[in-house]
């Protein structure tokens, strides 16, 4: 069986989809979620699906093993769904093409430090763009630079607003993110 940890740090609506997605699978299950945030909604979501789910704040991420040791224990794959933190190098170095991220455009456009949720979607609008889409790719040392695995596109009309934009990128995490992890894994 193939065990999954999912980090998230917000609502958790693509941690749940793909808690969902893998419920009854045969060879692929969710282990545990993990929030870098106290108050992060996804570890309600995680408990009302019966998944453990766990707070760890951000120095433990850095500053000892508590993460690294909760991640060997329960996970053959790490999954970030919204997960806003850089992975420490101990964990990339401990999971090599083993952490799979989803960043909500076409990168290498709109990616980096900052470049998340809403900050993406203005940006986009921004520049201009007349399509937009998903990154899903696998996590290195440096932010939205790992090998990508999946892309998939979105038109942007010249009346989307950015909560428009963000809709559309919705449908395509929704839709895409638990297959390609699928895909990937087996």
């Amino acid at each position: 069986m193939n065990r999954l940890v999912i980090l998230a740090s917000g609502s958790g609506s693509n941690a749940e989809n793909i808690i969902q997605y893998f419920k009854k699978h045969t060879s692929i299950i969710v282990t545990s979620v993990v929030s870098n945030r106290k108050d992060a909604f996804v570890l309600e979501r995680a408990k009302k699906l019966n998944i453990p789910h766990v707070y760890f704040p951000k120095k433990a991420f850095f500053e000892d093993n508590l993460v690294l040791n909760h991640l060997v224990k329960n996970a053959d794959y790490v999954i970030l769904a919204g997960f806003l933190l850089k992975i420490p190098k101990n964990i990339v170095k401990a999971f090599p093409n083993r952490i799979i991220n989803i960043h909500p455009a076409l990168l290498p456009k709109f990616g980096g430090k900052g470049m998340y949720g809403m900050h993406v979607h203005n940006a986009v609008k921004e520049q201009g763009e007349t399509e937009t889409g998903i990154t899903i790719h696998y996590v290195n040392e440096h932010y939205d630079e790992g090998a990508p695995i999946f892309q998939a596109t979105t038109p942007v009309l010249k009346t989307d607003s950015p909560e428009d934009i963000a809709a559309n990128i919705h449908l395509l995490e929704q839709t895409n993110f638990p297959r390609v992890i699928e895909e990937a894994i087996l």
